[in-house]
């Protein structure tokens, strides 16, 4: 594939942040690095590699498509379903080793009825692994932690289930704010009773979770018995838990973007005074100036609503984006006659400081009124990714 737009991954930087987690949770903390959505879009199956390769213990997948795809690639670490799956995926469950979420007592007996019927077909008698997923505030998926206790027991009481762990999710661990902050201890110690609720029953609650990257980080008390590390694996912060308040914190954590947007100039257009550019016509030359068109528009994830605002690198300056980005292209403004701007000039839009970039995802996030989270997973598949 030779098209001009790329994802370039930097599999060092990945490697690094990798570490720096496994550093900063210490060894005796289990690991599940998130890899749904493609890996937060730098591809799940290079990022699984890594990571078994580090010795992480889980990865976390959102799909069981997902699942399956690292299985076909030959990925032996243990996977966790993050979301609930129709009852003709379950059987998949159980030939590819995931581990799923459960919660609720029709979709439990759903999960039995399906690990029976799997054990009967395969002539073998066993036990799966599940994790009971508990609602602590966030209002998704899970039970009540009330009724942990009474949903641990019917795992227990199925021929071919039993409960490996227990998860809950924190809604506003990466705010700073002291009403979050407070919101965050709540859905902590309501956790904590619903693991305390399963263990009244005379059952091993398993392998605990419940803090993500910004917990991870923040919250070292709540790492409990495994945390899920989502964006800092591809190197970035959490919102308010920046680097700077980490470092004002005293706690020394340092992560690399992993990933870089690139493109190319594919034409050099000369406007005059007074002439518009793009649909819309929502801007115009002041003065007569230069445009160089970019093959990459928001089909390839580079988002709409970036523009006015985003600037792109050319050979180590910025340069604005003029009028609306399209489907498949974008224009820049380039000045009259610049020598430094040429045709076929690598153009960065993101990525980190070994790319040449002088931006990162963080700076298009700003821009767009969103996060980083949707800035890299909004890269869609037909950008190439090239390990770098």
């Amino acid at each position: 594939m030779n098209r001009c737009t790329k994802a370039i991954l930097y599999k060092d930087n990945l490697r690094y942040n990798l570490e720096q987690i496994k550093k900063y949770v210490g060894n005796g903390t289990k690991i599940c690095v998130a890899v749904k959505a493609d890996g937060y879009g730098h591809n799940a199956i290079i990022t699984s590699q890594i990571a078994q390769e580090l010795g992480i213990d889980y990865l976390a997948v959102a799909t069981v498509d997902e699942a399956l795809e690292l299985r076909n690639a030959g990925i032996k670490t243990n996977i966790l379903l993050l979301s609930i799956c129709t009852p003709f995926e379950m059987p998949d469950l159980f030939e590819y080793k995931i581990t799923p979420l459960v919660f609720g007592t029709e979709y439990i007996d759903l999960l039995k009825k399906a690990a029976d019927t799997y054990c009967e077909n395969q002539g073998i008698d066993k036990k799966f692994d599940v994790h009971l997923a508990v609602d602590t505030g966030m209002g998704r998926i899970g039970c009540y932690p009330q009724e942990a206790g009474e949903q641990a027991k019917l795992i227990q009481s199925t021929k071919h289930l039993k409960l490996g762990g227990m998860c809950t999710h924190f809604a506003v661990s990466d705010s700073l704010e002291k009403a979050n902050q407070d919101f965050t201890k709540v859905q902590f110690d309501q956790f904590k009773t619903a693991v305390e609720n399963v263990k009244k029953e005379g059952i091993d609650p398993g392998i605990c979770s419940c803090g993500a990257s910004a917990a991870l980080l923040n919250n070292q008390d709540m790492h409990f018995d495994m945390v899920r590390p989502g964006i800092i694996t591809y190197g970035y912060y959490p919102d308010q838990i920046t680097h700077d308040y980490l470092v004002s914190a005293g706690k020394n954590f340092d992560i690399k973007p992993v990933l870089a947007l690139e493109t190319k100039v594919v034409a050099i257009r000369h406007f005059p005074k007074d002439k518009s550019v793009s649909y819309g016509r929502t801007w115009t030359a002041e003065e007569p100036t230069d445009i160089a068109v970019l093959p990459i528009g928001y089909a390839d994830g580079l988002l709409r609503r970036f523009s006015p605002g985003l600037e792109v690198t050319i050979n180590g300056k910025n340069y604005p984006v003029r009028g609306r980005i399209c489907m498949d292209q974008c224009m820049v403004e380039i000045g009259q006659n610049n020598k430094d701007v040429h045709l076929w000039d690598k153009v960065l839009i993101f990525g980190p400081k070994e790319s040449g970039a002088l931006n990162t995802a963080d700076d298009l996030a700003r821009i767009g009124n969103t996060i980083s989270y949707e800035v890299l997973t909004s890269i869609t598949k037909r950008v190439q990714r090239v390990i770098e």
